[in-house]
């Protein structure tokens, strides 16, 4: 499928997320350990170390499975498919009554990360909701929906 329809999640947060975890819990072994005599020694007792050792794993973990997941969006020429490793979910155009796409505007600043496109579809109550920030390429995602949302008004 062609790269401009095909959108990949987002990974920094957890890169991020996971970058910072590492860094702090290094940098309190570092403080929390001894220098004897010209060596260093780590204290194992200190339940801190355990802490912070555990949300390190919990977030590479989470990074990893998410990764492994491979989530994707994908607009075709006949819908909005949802796409990781273990489902597909498509919603076809004609099952859309109507996109909305919020725009914040605030003071001075515009956050894009709070932005959403809610989708109504005919077969569910309940509205779909995407945030593009969540994607990669996230401009050419919100053109994309203003063109879906045009399509659909003129129909």
């Amino acid at each position: 499928m062609n790269d401009k329809n095909n959108f990949k999640y987002n990974m920094s947060f957890y890169y991020q997320s996971t970058i910072i975890y590492f860094v702090v819990f290094v940098i309190y072994l570092i403080v929390r350990g001894q220098f004897i005599e010209g060596s260093f020694t780590l204290v194992t007792k200190d339940p801190i170390i355990y802490f912070f050792a555990i949300i390190v794993l919990v977030s590479l973990l989470s990074l990893l499975y998410n990764l492994y997941k491979n989530k994707h969006l994908q607009i075709t020429e006949d819908g909005i498919e949802f796409i990781d490793r273990f489902k597909k979910r498509i919603f076809n155009f004609n099952e859309i009554d109507r996109i909305n796409i919020s725009k914040f505007k605030r003071a001075r600043s515009s956050n894009k990360a709070f932005q959403l496109i809610r989708i109504k579809l005919s077969n569910r109550h309940r509205p779909l909701i995407i945030r593009p920030y969540d994607y990669e390429n996230q401009s050419e995602l919100l053109n994309r929906f203003q063109e879906i949302k045009q399509r659909i008004e003129n129909r």
